[in-house]
């Protein structure tokens, strides 16, 4: 039964990430993977040896919806280096598609881990302040199509938009801070597609998967969360280009903290 609490509690998440994705660049799923993990515990299929994989395979679908409102309003606001995402964008979408495939052989609790200490290292190379060469460019084309695989890969794995390699990325190769954030924006939408499609296929053929589960892709859930991180992702890009990028920087990483700290607590207890 979907009780109005857990209702209401997805369409808060939901509103949280889409504001998030708006304002940083990123997909939202840091925020989601851990509530859709919620959702499944309190509908009695936590423990299923799929739970992790469903919990990432929504993520991604509801980060179809999430980053075209965040790419769109960031568009608008011509933020967007389009000659890097196209470039970024076959390799990401080849990393996506590989780390959809890989993940189906990986055990749900080597998933989580990987999760987590995914989510700590981010944090503490969000919230430190190193300035990048002077001379620091984008690599070539070779390079890029490298880089964004292995970024889509990684956020294959842990259900996330790419948003927090991506902008740290660009950071370090002297992008403005807007700038990378809303070119990450950019890449995000078609690592969400791919990784959407990665996951659906690979579920199809899982045998006494939850009712209302595409593959690995929880449908009540996306229809839930959809709607509030479509409304809010715009509401994110206004306030990127009011705040100073560095505060916002730092907020982020006490998120991604306080969060990999939650779900080890889980893990482990």
């Amino acid at each position: 039964m979907w009780s109005w609490d857990i209702i209401l509690a997805l369409l808060a998440v939901g509103s949280a990430a889409g504001f998030i994705a708006g304002l940083f660049g990123v997909g939202g799923g840091t925020l989601i993977v851990p509530v859709v993990l919620w959702a499944l515990q309190l509908q009695g299929i936590g423990g299923h040896p799929y739970a992790q994989h469903l919990a990432i395979g929504t993520s991604f679908a509801v980060m179809v919806f999430t980053t075209f409102s965040s790419m769109y309003a960031q568009h608008k606001k011509h933020a967007i280096d389009w000659t890097t995402v196209r470039q970024m964008t076959p390799g990401m979408i080849l990393g996506v598609l590989l780390g959809a495939v890989s993940a189906k052989y990986m055990p749900t609790l080597a998933l989580q881990v990987f999760f987590i200490a995914f989510l700590a290292f981010i944090a503490l190379k969000t919230l430190r302040d190193s300035k990048p060469k002077p001379s620091r460019t984008l690599p070539a084309l070779l390079g890029l199509t490298a880089v964004g695989t292995l970024f889509g890969a990684a956020s294959s794995w842990v259900g996330i938009g790419g948003g927090s390699l991506s902008v740290p990325f660009l950071l370090y190769c002297n992008f403005p801070a807007h700038r990378a954030i809303g070119t990450s924006s950019g890449l995000a939408w078609p690592i969400a597609i791919a990784g959407t499609i990665g996951y659906f296929a690979n579920g199809l053929h899982i045998a006494n998967l939850p009712e209302g589960a595409a593959g690995f892709i929880y449908l009540p859930a996306v229809a839930i969360l959809s709607v509030a991180t479509i409304l809010f992702a715009p509401l994110g890009v206004k306030t990127a280009h009011k705040l100073p990028a560095r505060k916002l920087k730092i907020a982020f990483g006490i998120m991604l903290l306080l969060i990999a700290a939650k779900m080890a607590w889980n893990l482990i207890h």
